[in-house]
């Protein structure tokens, strides 16, 4: 009888492994694989080496939770679909294996165990744990793309940009993703073992697993913390003393980590582009490809009605409840992946909102729901359609009260829901516009199909017209610290004079429509208007008024009120402006290699005519430091003066990385800055 087999040792190849699965940067101690897709394993045996003829060898895996078992032979018939094991090669007391795992295996962490036996005698071996992740590289994964360029942006690329300011002037804040980043996956996977659906019921919650769509609901759900242990608690009213403000985030791997080491509790403060950020850093991370994207004048519709009402006072000023609001813009995530739980033509893009708005199925988590559902107003579609379609399709009604207590319907032609969505273009830092995967064009046959289909009998109707027209106008982009003129730009295309009272008013606002306090008025009691004239009417807005009252979103919300007593005709007319910030220069002082220091030296020009103290840089870059650097500067930094620091860094891989800084003082809020960094071999 031939001698027992005896397993020495098993070398899970990482290297190798890591290199084909494009997972080598995510853990370097751990095999970490994507299903679908073969991987290699050596074992190395003590004495003698594997004879087929005489041994045989049974592979077992199993997740952490039992949630998934399964256990094959080494085979020379490889089963399409199925774990199976085969010989590649084999010298001296090595056994060189290819093993196959499915493609719609569920993702996880999994021990993977060895039984030899020959003739009576057997053993088995514990080879040791790997990591299963989605394959969108594998044409039989439901998360599947199938350009490279794609995977590239939306699998592997680290940093990206997220879109704020207003509809008129678009803003990009750079992102550091961060998912190779050390330690992240395992957080990921700790963020899917804290989901309430895993703590009732793990095994059947890890079985689950295999499908992307419900993986993609469950991180919506974990990452705001509103019914469990998630990421991130969500504040809106700029006090933030007691946490961070959303504001100051520059990555999701700082928010990560802190969430991992203070035992899982939840982080303050999130805002929509924060937790969109780390929702895709997560889904990235597990291998579904995501990207962020932002849409502009964002409805919030709780009663699924499709229409947002303003009830204003006389002035033109909202009053009463303020629960349904135009946000300025909001952020969600989309990700790539099939739909068979619904009808064919909804795989592809699907919104995901994990920013805790409304419950879906009991949970404060939002999605996923096919892109094109949105677009063709299928609200049956599955899940939160109605809630999606209103954030881009929403009418707006606004009722004027006057003072005997009448209604009076306002027309609002500046307000227009769902404009310029919007996400980073594949392999560019520019903006794409997406605007048309969600809608029709606005007026066309196909969009008046799709309401019907939707039952959006507002927008059906049209609006009415009483020739008079009202716009607000700027005269140059305007930055922060400066005085400027806004314009309410005023048509009248009638045969008639009119005259009537125009109110204007600027006001401070925060992104999701909360207004602060007054920065400019004007009334004229007697405004008159010649027929088929045009008139242009200033409002200053000075500094020294909205300094000390602007919100982190610098914003400015400027609002017209027409109105002709003697007919009741009320004309209102808005529009946000975003102040912009000074630039910050970055310089890289020496040229990038990999593993060698290097120093980034960072400034920013005082734009105000006040000191600024408290100042700090906050600087991240995934594959160029290892951990966060915050730099405080000591000094108050005068009028026109530079605030400047240097900045260690250490590239880890070849390749282009983005350097992201952030700037703090007592009167400059979240400034970003961000440079490519390409780094050349050692």
């Amino acid at each position: 009888m031939a001698e027992e087999l005896v397993l020495e040792r098993c070398d899970l190849e990482l290297e190798a492994n890591g290199r084909d699965h494009h997972t080598a940067d995510l853990c370097r101690e751990k095999l970490v694989v994507r299903r679908g897709q073969a991987f290699r394993l050596t074992l190395h045996f003590k004495g003698r080496n594997y004879e087929a003829s005489v041994d045989s060898l049974t592979f077992s895996v199993t997740t952490e939770e039992a949630g998934t078992r399964a256990r094959f032979p080494l085979s020379d018939a490889v089963e399409e679909g199925a774990w199976t094991a085969k010989v590649v090669d084999q010298r001296d007391s090595a056994l060189s294996l290819q093993l196959s795992t499915p493609p719609n295996a569920p993702i996880g962490l999994y021990r993977l165990s060895l039984e030899a036996s020959t003739g009576y005698q057997g053993s088995s071996f514990v080879l040791g744990h790997f990591i299963l992740l989605f394959n969108p590289w594998c044409a039989e994964d439901s998360v599947y793309l199938d350009s490279d360029e794609e995977r590239q942006e939306y699998i592997l690329t680290q940093h990206g940009f997220i879109y704020q300011g207003s509809a008129k002037f678009i803003n990009n804040i750079p992102w550091n993703f961060g998912q190779f980043e050390d330690g992240i996956l395992d957080i990921c996977l700790l963020l899917l073992d804290k989901n309430p659906k895993f703590l009732k019921d793990a095994g059947r919650d890890c079985s689950r697993r295999s499908s992307p769509v419900y993986v993609g609901r469950v991180v919506s759900g974990m990452v705001n913390c509103n019914d469990d242990q998630g990421v991130l608690l969500g504040r809106w009213d700029n006090n933030y003393g007691d946490g961070i403000s959303p504001m100051f985030w520059i990555g999701s791997v700082d928010i990560l980590r802190r969430w991992k080491s203070s035992g899982c509790q939840r982080v303050k403060y999130g805002q929509c582009w924060v937790f969109a950020a780390v929702a895709c850093t997560v889904l990235r991370c597990l291998g579904i490809p995501t990207r962020v994207v932002t849409n502009y004048n964002s409805a919030h519709d709780q009663n699924s009605n499709l229409l947002i009402e303003y009830f204003r006072n006389e002035f033109g000023e909202i009053q009463g409840d303020k629960s349904e609001m135009i946000w300025n813009f909001h952020c969600w995530v989309e990700s790539w992946m099939s739909r068979p739980d619904l009808q064919p033509g909804y795989e592809g893009w699907q919104a995901l909102d994990p920013t805790p708005q409304e419950k879906s199925e009991g949970t404060y988590c939002c999605g996923p729901v096919p892109v094109r559902a949105i677009k063709e107003g299928d609200l049956s579609t599955k899940y939160d359609a109605p809630f999606v379609f209103a954030e881009v399709n929403a009418d707006v009604v606004d009722w004027i009260r006057q003072e005997d207590g009448s209604m009076h319907k306002s027309i609002n032609h500046s307000l227009v829901v769902g404009l310029k969505i919007s996400t980073k273009s594949v392999g560019r830092d520019q903006r794409q516009d997406i605007t048309d995967t969600y809608k029709y064009p606005e007026g066309s046959p196909e969009e008046r199909e799709a309401f019907k289909r939707a039952n959006h009998l507002n927008k059906l109707t049209n609006k009415e017209n009483t020739g008079m027209a009202m716009r607000i106008r700027v005269s140059q982009s305007m930055s922060m610290g400066s005085d400027f003129d806004v314009f309410a730009y005023i048509t009248n295309n009638t045969s008639e004079e009119h005259t009537c009272r125009l109110l204007l008013c600027a006001r401070t606002v925060s992104y999701n429509g909360i207004l602060g306090p007054e920065c400019g008025t004007k009334d004229l009691l007697n405004l008159s208007l010649a027929p088929f004239s045009e008139k242009s009417i200033p409002l200053r807005i000075l500094y020294e008024k909205y300094c000390d009252c602007l919100t982190e979103s610098n914003l400015i919300k400027v609002r017209g009120l027409l109105t002709e007593p003697a007919v009741n005709s009320y004309l209102l007319a808005e529009r946000d402006i975003y102040l912009e910030n000074p630039e910050i220069k970055i310089r890289i002082l020496g040229e990038p290699k990999q593993k060698r220091k290097l120093v980034a030296e960072v400034s920013l020009r005082n734009p105000l005519t006040t000191p600024l103290s408290n100042c700090i840089f906050t600087v991240e870059g995934a594959g160029l430091t290892e951990e966060q650097k915050v730099v405080e500067i000591p000094d108050p930094v005068e009028a026109g003066e530079e605030a400047k620091v240097r900045v260690d860094l250490l590239p880890l891989h070849v390749g282009r990385h983005k350097l992201v800084v952030n700037f703090e003082s007592d009167k400059l809020k979240a400034v970003k800055g961000f440079r490519n960094v390409i780094v050349g071999p050692a």
